[in-house]
């Protein structure tokens, strides 16, 4: 030190030190002031490097002191450093110069309480967990492919760079984000408004309202997610509508929206694979079950093929199955028109029936009768409008009566007709047409000859023919032949013998 003050600089009292001078001077006076003490605080950030060394901070509500404890140190430790609790740490104060800072190389630490932090921290949790907010049932199921996901996370930071990242491989998604403070004390406000907002826009609307949300951070130590802890953000994702992810910090990391959540995933990156499938894996299952279902719907045509075929075979011939409904049907087309002749006839028979019980005496003597009464009427009538009605009705029945005449000269002609023809058809149809032709009747008596064997027999026969009866004697019996005489023909029947047709 005697050294640095024998050469100053012209002008001036000072002397003056070089940086490692003077880096060096404040490292030796702060190791011989300070030498071995002990501190007592709440356990910071813990950070272990991949060398061994650990690096912790011991703090208070105003200060940080940063702490060392090496690679061959760590063994020696009686309690590893967490991040909230309280500790007292032993060692000595020593300075780097490189970076200008001072730190503490800790040799021993001790448990001195549970931190102030993690103390209020395990009471939320406590307060939250008896009012259900923790309970499984409350956890809502994520949707399998949202539509829109909303983010809620700095816009600048690596997280929402992963995030994107990360769903445009697996499922491109349409992604809202909502830019919040991640640390601070801005951060627990305003990450509560903005799961509050996004609850609250509409569905389908212009900015329509997101399917899933997620809250994603980065690491940190405790005070840096601190944000995340307070009471306003786990109540904000406990009453949201919309399913919600929370991937705040690190693996190691447990923040109160964590136990409110939906689901916590480890890191952001986790929370954008369980926020949608993968597009490719979707794909391919897709196309597998399109396989299946083909071959299977071919597999089941082909089963119902075969078996349509077996009971086919078992079927009889479609003309086979028609036969006997053909000869039912021949049977009953024969039918109709003999039942219409019949039908015809019944009723023809029905109405000669109830015609024959009319006669023009009867009709005539019930219109005597009738205007017999008619007249009687009238004659007991003075009014003028009676008697002009009167003569009205009887005009009219005059009509009637002569309608009802020429109605029944009309069939009476009718029936004529008909009878005339029958008789005619009888006629024609009666023996003597026959005897017309040539042809003879014989008798013996009153019986018909009809065989050589009854003709010899016979004591005497008679022989009609159209124009008249000749007797014939028979030589066989031995009886003279008498000559033979006209026989005038037998008179017809008079009418009332014959019968009437009706």
């Amino acid at each position: 030190m005697s050294d640095l003050l024998d050469d100053p600089t012209p002008g001036q009292n000072a002397p003056e030190f070089s940086v490692s001078e003077i880096s060096g001077e404040v490292k030796r006076t702060l190791e011989s002031t300070f030498g071995r003490i002990r501190v007592r605080g709440e356990v910071g950030r813990v950070f272990k490097a991949r060398s061994g060394h650990l690096y912790y901070d011991i703090k208070d509500d105003r200060s940080v002191l940063a702490c060392t404890t090496w690679k061959g140190q760590v063994s020696k430790l009686a309690v590893v450093p967490e991040e909230g609790l309280e500790v007292v740490v032993t060692g000595r104060l020593t300075a780097f110069g490189g970076q200008s800072k001072y730190n503490m190389n800790v040799e021993e630490v001790a448990v001195a309480g549970q931190g102030a932090l993690m103390a209020l921290l395990e009471k939320r949790k406590v307060q939250m967990q008896a009012e259900g907010l923790f309970a499984p049932e409350r956890k809502k199921p994520l949707p399998y492919l949202p539509q829109i996901i909303g983010v809620v996370t700095s816009p600048s930071g690596a997280v929402i760079r992963d995030i994107l990242h990360r769903l445009r491989d697996r499922f491109p998604r349409k992604v809202l984000v909502w830019p919040v403070a991640v640390q601070g004390n801005a951060c627990a406000p305003e990450v509560a408004r903005a799961i509050e907002g996004f609850n609250q826009m509409t569905p389908g609307g212009a900015l329509p309202r997101p399917d899933l949300l997620i809250v994603a951070r980065g690491g940190g130590s405790i005070e840096d997610l601190w944000g995340f802890n307070e009471e306003i953000v786990a109540r904000a994702a406990a009453a949201s509508q919309i399913p919600l992810i929370s991937a705040v910090g690190h693996e190691t990391d447990t923040t109160l929206i964590d136990y409110v959540s939906d689901l916590r995933a480890p890191t952001p990156t986790a929370a954008a694979e369980h926020a949608v499938p993968v597009r490719l894996e979707l794909l391919g299952w897709v196309e597998s079950q399109s396989a299946r279902m083909t071959h299977a719907t071919a597999r089941a045509v082909q089963q119902r093929r075969q078996r349509l075929g077996d009971l086919a075979r078992a079927l009889p011939k479609p003309d086979t199955l028609l036969e006997t409904p053909r000869q039912r049907l021949d049977r009953i087309s024969d039918r109709p028109p003999h039942a219409l002749i019949a039908g015809v006839q019944k009723r023809k028979l029905t109405l000669s029936d109830r015609t024959a019980s009319l006669r023009p005496a009867t009709l005539k003597n019930l219109l005597e009768r009738r205007q017999d009464g008619l007249k009687n009427l009238a004659s007991r009538l003075t009014l003028r409008p009676i008697t002009q009605d009167v003569e009205r009705k009887r005009d009219a029945l005059g009509r009637i009566t002569q309608r009802l005449n020429a109605a029944q000269s009309a069939r009476q002609e009718r029936l004529r007709s008909q009878l005339t023809a029958s008789g005619r058809q009888l006629e024609i149809l009666s023996y003597k047409a026959t005897l017309r032709r040539g042809y003879a009747v014989v008798r013996d008596g009153d019986a018909l000859v009809t065989t050589t064997a009854a003709a010899k027999t016979a004591a005497a026969l008679s022989v009609e023919f159209a124009d008249g009866v000749i007797s014939v004697g028979n030589a066989t019996s031995g009886g003279a032949k008498p000559a033979a005489k006209p026989v005038a023909p037998k008179p017809p029947k008079s009418p009332g013998e014959q019968g009437s047709l009706f």
